[in-house]
């Protein structure tokens, strides 16, 4: 199967690329290159041909002769959401629409769009299912909403959206990001030895894996099409939904020597559990390897091995947010987020 994989150099994509590569697949990589200076190991010998675009470049010619496209490509996590809701909408929403338009057109017959269980914002009660109401609070997680409202519409007998849902992810990567929950913790306790959370760590989140939502991606790309088509997945497995105070626990337990301390309730009131059972029902070969424990061992026994240090941990290559702003303040990009020539 040839693939097109928007965000290859991303957190994600320089773990998928390389598998499917091993699983015989042929790849073509989009990606803009923000986060080019972020690289804190090498993990593989196979590199995806990637092209250095941006999605809303993106053109049919592209797209020739490719089977299925997963798209992973867009501004990332809720801070980076806020920098400037306008231009998330125009990449995040009209870009990825519009990417899957081109693709339909194309006769690219299957398109696998990367969501998030952000888009459950604030619930309580049951666990959630991809059948529960969504109550998305930031800008990120309404474009996520919104370009599964405008594929849904668009899946027809030569074209078949499916839509993944991901918990919060975590662990290693060649592209690292500290920027998201476990990773910053298992940063925190490495340089600082010490957690000190601003919040009591009630609300509930899922985690998963980075290398378990490659593992959920191929596994799409490789299930019969009735299986798939047209189907929002939550990715993850119900047994990984922890408050965030336990996240921080498993951490400071596998960092030996790190102080642990709690706050109070903030205003951020992002709290949900989510069920998994559906991706781990009819999704053939689809089953969570890892959980937090072996995933904050996993990251300790990398910063062993790499002498990690303060300045990497908060170099701007790891956290989205900050190289960002940096492109913006040193006009590498415009208030458009596109290159400047």
């Amino acid at each position: 199967m040839k693939v097109l994989v928007t965000g290859t150099e991303g957190y994600l994509g320089s773990l998928f690329a390389p598998l499917l590569m091993k699983h015989g697949h042929e790849v073509i990589g989009v990606d803009t290159g923000y986060y080019k200076v972020g690289w804190l190991y090498n993990a593989t010998d196979l590199t995806a041909k990637t092209l250095n675009k941006d999605i809303r470049h993106i053109t049919a010619e592209d797209l020739q002769g490719v089977d299925a496209i997963v798209h992973m490509a867009e501004l990332s996590n809720d801070p980076t959401g806020q920098l400037s809701p306008n231009i998330t909408y125009d990449i995040n929403h009209k870009g990825s629409v519009r990417l899957a338009e081109l693709a339909k057109a194309a006769g690219v017959r299957r398109f696998v769009y990367m969501s998030s269980c952000s888009v459950y914002g604030v619930a309580t009660g049951q666990d959630v299912t991809e059948e529960s109401e969504v109550n998305p609070q930031t800008a990120y997680a309404i474009c996520k909403t919104l370009v599964e409202r405008d594929l849904q519409p668009m899946a027809d007998d030569n074209f078949s959206p499916t839509f993944m849902r991901n918990a919060t992810a975590f662990g290693a990567s060649p592209r690292m990001r500290f920027d998201i929950v476990l990773n910053n913790l298992a940063g925190l306790a490495w340089t600082t030895k010490e957690i000190k959370m601003i919040s009591d760590g009630t609300p509930w989140r899922p985690l998963v894996h980075a290398l378990d939502i490659a593992k959920a991606l191929l596994c799409v790309l490789e299930a019969p099409r009735d299986i798939i088509h047209n189907q929002i997945f939550n990715v993850g497995d119900t047994a990984h939904n922890y408050r965030v105070k336990e996240i921080a626990e498993i951490v400071a337990d596998i960092f030996t020597g790190c102080q642990l301390s709690f706050g109070a309730n903030v205003a951020d009131n992002r709290s949900y559990r989510v069920s998994f059972e559906k991706i781990n029902t009819i999704l053939p070969g689809f089953k969570c390897e890892w959980d937090a424990r072996r995933g904050a061992q996993q990251l300790f026994d990398l910063f062993n091995q790499i002498d990690m240090d303060e300045a990497t941990f908060l170099s701007r290559g790891f956290t989205r947010l900050k190289q960002l702003e940096y492109l913006l303040r040193t006009q590498q990009i415009d208030q458009d987020f596109f290159w400047r020539q």
